[in-house]
């Protein structure tokens, strides 16, 4: 492959650069697959598309690193206009490729100051383009701020606002744009369709103080930023940043306008009054294409504390909103099939069947998330329940070979983190793996310590933290963890009430854990197996009996040492506390 240099400077220089760096999405899984066939597709890639698109824009290959490649360019419209070239052919050509080895590239393109030496660039303003790259989707742009308002007007493309992000190792935030080529190339650049989001995306508009007082004005202010950082903290959800919701302050607005302006999927909204000592929050989330209400709420509280009430009220509203938009997302699978967010709405509709937890949908969720990943290789997400599902075949013995299923999770997992080491929910999957496969509990501590951190507001986190609590021996800090997520999500599953019930068994609470597995309305096997003890604790034979023999139904050859091995006890006192009930109900 031929590059174009230029000759080195004898001395260190600074200089406003545009900066575009581009890498192959999903290389290794590609390398894996494929070594010698990929190289020499790329090579071929190099020479006829990529080097090809940045010399007819003038621009200078600084350096090339595997798969990834360093260049400069002398503006920030030739910079896009070459990005935007290497794409569209990228996706014309892999029109005739099989989906397993399509060859996508990401794209990340900075205008900032380098430091020129010896040829190369160095400088926050390179290290912005390589982190913007990493998180493009593949085959997508990814631009900074300085970029669109250099290229508008000059440069057809669509861009769609993903709001400011924390960059890896940038001390402040950074406006990022996904950039599109227009569908007429002739056009002007236009917004979005919200269709073309990759993520569900949602607009928070600024809360309306509606208490006549205007010292009023920063609580609703104070309460919309919140609602917007904490939201930013679920990486499947694509928020619109603080400057573009806070210019229709004040202004009427119209949903349906907003949605289309700002090129989102869900809009929410709310108001905020003060009457004597109390204040009333009102919010509700609304879906921008049918104009539908998917959910509302009002708050009431005392006004001892603004900032307290505050904070509680967002986490209350954070809590509830993905949950809400996922079953709103959930429903449109179910009513259509769609290319437009195709990846995310495979891995949605695996999610639901993994949730039923039998081994028919767990087959059939491994077939929907196996096509998100072939659609997108980079997908962590997508990754990561996949192990999740690989997992429940291994608990369930769902799966021809165990070992095999065990081998293929770990790594779907190790590939997920190094995708994406800061999604939540991969740090989540693998502390759960981490302690029901290798028995590892203070690792499985550490993921589960860095998914909370990552997203405390997620309830799926959060009643995770309680279950792990509860199997080191910690159960009545487990069963307030469990607690806090169903007051976290009102809709949360029902399997939630397994886990309380779990956790007061465990805590000797067996009245209330009977009470909590009452909630659940098929208990399956493992269930069973602590209600039946939990009866038996209690003195009530015939409820024993009867809960013992629906297990035995359900797993005629079942025995107290075998079950008990698939439990993940750290405290010999709790599995022999679960053997001696186990034997009482008469399941020895």
């Amino acid at each position: 492959m031929t590059e174009t240099t230029l000759p080195d400077p004898t001395a260190s220089q600074r200089r406003l650069a545009a900066i575009l760096t581009a890498d192959v999405a999903g290389w290794s899984l590609l390398m894996g697959q494929d070594e010698e066939g990929t190289l020499a597709r790329l090579k071929l890639l190099r020479r006829d598309l990529i080097d090809v698109e940045i010399a007819r824009y003038r621009g200078r290959i600084v350096k090339t690193v595997g798969d990834g490649v360093l260049v400069e360019f002398p503006s920030v419209v030739d910079a896009l206009r070459s990005a935007l070239a290497m794409q569209g052919g990228m996706a014309e050509r892999n029109r005739n490729e099989p989906e397993c080895s399509r060859i996508s590239f990401r794209v990340g393109i900075n205008l900032g100051d380098v430091v020129v030496d010896n040829g190369d660039i160095f400088g926050d303003g390179v290290n912005i383009a390589a982190r913007l790259q990493a998180l493009a989707e593949p085959g997508g742009i990814c631009v900074s701020q300085s970029v669109v308002n250099h290229a508008r007007g000059k440069v057809a493309f669509v861009a769609i606002d993903a709001g400011e992000q924390m960059l890896k190792n940038i001390a402040q935030p950074v406006h990022v744009w996904r950039i599109a080529p227009p569908a007429d190339p002739t056009r002007a650049a236009e917004p979005a369709t919200p269709e073309a989001a990759v993520k569900p995306a949602i607009a928070v508009l600024p809360f309306v103080n509606m208490s006549g007082d205007p010292e009023q004005e920063f609580f609703a202010d104070g309460l919309t930023e919140d609602i917007l950082t904490e939201l930013s903290r679920f990486r499947e959800l694509l928020v619109i940043s603080r400057n573009s919701v806070f210019v229709y302050k004040r202004k009427p607005v119209n949903v349906q306008a907003v949605a289309r302006e700002l090129s989102v999927h869900y809009v929410v909204e709310g108001s905020v009054r003060r009457a004597g000592n109390r204040v009333r929050v009102t919010v509700q989330l609304i879906e921008a294409a049918g104009d539908r209400h998917l959910w509302a709420e009002r708050y009431d509280r005392e006004l001892k504390d603004i900032f307290e009430i505050q904070d509680e009220i967002t986490r209350a509203i954070v809590a509830v909103l993905p949950g809400r938009i996922e079953a709103a997302a959930r429903e449109r699978v179910k009513r259509k099939t769609t290319d437009n967010m195709a990846a995310y709405e495979l891995v949605l509709a695996g999610k639901l069947l993994h949730h039923r937890s039998n081994r028919a949908d767990n087959a059939e969720a491994l077939r929907l998330l196996d096509r998100a990943i072939t659609l997108d290789p980079g997908y962590a997400h997508a990754r990561a329940w996949k192990a999740c599902t690989l997992g429940q075949a291994w608990v369930y013995s769902w799966c021809e070979d165990r070992d095999a299923a065990g081998a293929a999770l770990t790594q779907e997992l190790h590939t997920a983190q190094a995708l994406d080491d800061n999604d939540s929910d991969v740090h989540r999957i693998l502390a759960a793996k981490t302690l029901a496969i290798d028995h590892d509990y203070d690792r499985a501590l550490y993921h589960q310590s860095r998914a909370l951190a990552l997203n405390p507001n997620d309830d799926l986190i959060v009643v995770q933290q309680g279950e792990i609590l509860t199997w080191l021996g910690r159960a009545e800090e487990g069963i307030e963890w469990i607690l806090r997520a169903m007051r976290l999500n009102p809709y949360h599953p029902e399997r939630f009430w397994g886990h309380l019930g779990r956790a007061r068994f465990v805590a000797r609470r067996y009245a209330e854990a009977v009470e909590a597995f009452g909630r659940v309305t098929r208990p399956d096997f493992t269930q069973l197996a602590f209600l039946a003890p939990a009866h038996a604790a209690l003195d009530e034979a015939a409820a024993a009996a009867a809960r013992a023999e629906e297990v035995r139904r359900l797993v005629p050859d079942f025995a107290a040492d075998a079950f008990l091995e698939t439990q993940h006890y750290r405290q010999a006192e709790d599995r022999d506390h679960h053997r001696a009930l186990l034997i009482r109900a008469g399941l020895g």
